[in-house]
C-alpha cells in the first residue's frame, strides 16, 4: 500500500469518527502528494522518498507555527498545529534519537577526517543523504555543530 493511499484510508477513518482536526491535516497531506504527482508531470504516484520529504515539510511547518504562536501567547491556535503535526507523524519512519543521530554523526566525521567548523558542509551534506527520513535537519546540524565546535 501506498503511501497515498495510507493517507486515504486515515482519512476514512476521521471522516468516520468525525475527528476535523485529524481531517485537516490529512487532507493538507493528500493536497500536497498530489500537487508534488502533478508537478512531475507523470500519472504515477510519487516515490516513498519523495513523499517523506513532503511528510517532514508539513510537521516542520506546524511545528514552526506552533512555536510563532505559543511565542505570542496564542496557546489555542499552537495546540491544534501540534495535534496535525502528530496526524502527519504518524506516516513517517520512526525518528532516531538525538543519541542514536551523535553515533552517525561520529561516524562520519572519522570517516572524512573533519576538525573544525570549516568541515561543516561536507559532513552536513553526508549525514542528510544517511539520515534522510530518519531525522529533521536541525536537529542533524545541532549535533555536526557540537561535535565541530
Amino acid at each position: 500500500m501506498g503511501l497515498q493511499d495510507k493517507v486515504m484510508e486515515a482519512m476514512k477513518a476521521a471522516m468516520k469518527s468525525k475527528d476535523t482536526q485529524s481531517l485537516e491535516a490529512l487532507r493538507s497531506v493528500k493536497s500536497a502528494l498530489l500537487l508534488a504527482q502533478t508537478e512531475t508531470g507523470s500519472k504515477q504516484e510519487i516515490s516513498e522518498e519523495e513523499g517523506i520529504k513532503i511528510l517532514q515539510k508539513q510537521v516542520k511547518q506546524r511545528k514552526d507555527s506552533a512555536a510563532i504562536y505559543k511565542e505570542q501567547g496564542r496557546e489555542d491556535l499552537a495546540e491544534p498545529e501540534l495535534l496535525q503535526a502528530k496526524v502527519i507523524e504518524q506516516f513517517l519512519p520512526k525518528q532516531l534519537s538525538v543519541e542514536e543521530v551523535s553515533k552517525i554523526v561520529d561516524e562520519i566525521i572519522t570517516e572524512t577526517g573533519a576538525s573544525s567548523m570549516a568541515d561543516m558542509g561536507k559532513v552536513m551534506g553526508i549525514a542528510s543523504g544517511k539520515l534522510a527520513g530518519k531525522a529533521d535537519g536541525k536537529t542533524i546540524s545541532t549535533v555536526v555543530k557540537s561535535r565541530l565546535s
